[in-house]
């Protein structure tokens, strides 16, 4: 059974960075594919960085040069990089696990809990 558990959100200015951080179970982790999205509220779920099981990445254009995301194969756990950020990056951000690398949230299987990341003007 797939279960995820995403921490390291929180309030920050504008400009400031924080480093979101997503245990995963091993069976989960194993995955082809581990990613991180976020849903604002009344907007649909986007993805916004995905990396595949031989470390390729990818990211939602709005974030690329800003965020970095990485993995942990002896920790199982995938961590996203934010830095330069900004208000429109307020969200709830949710990591998950699935077959195929796409930034669409219907081609994953297991989505995590939520952290919520809030960037001030």
């Amino acid at each position: 059974q797939g279960l995820l558990v995403a921490s390291g959100g929180g309030s920050v200015q504008a400009g400031g960075s924080l480093r979101l951080s997503c245990r995963a179970s091993r069976h989960t982790y194993n995955s082809y594919c581990l990613g991180w999205f976020r849903q604002a509220p009344e907007n649909e779920r986007e993805g916004v960085a995905t990396i595949d099981d031989d470390g390729f990445t990818s990211y939602v254009d709005s974030v690329k040069g800003r965020f970095s995301i990485s993995k942990d194969n002896e920790k199982t756990k995938i961590d996203l990089a934010m830095h330069s950020l900004m208000p429109e990056d307020t969200a709830m951000y949710y990591c998950a696990a699935g077959p195929l690398c796409r930034l669409t949230p219907d081609t994953y299987k297991y989505f995590g809990q939520g952290t919520q990341v809030t960037v001030s003007s």
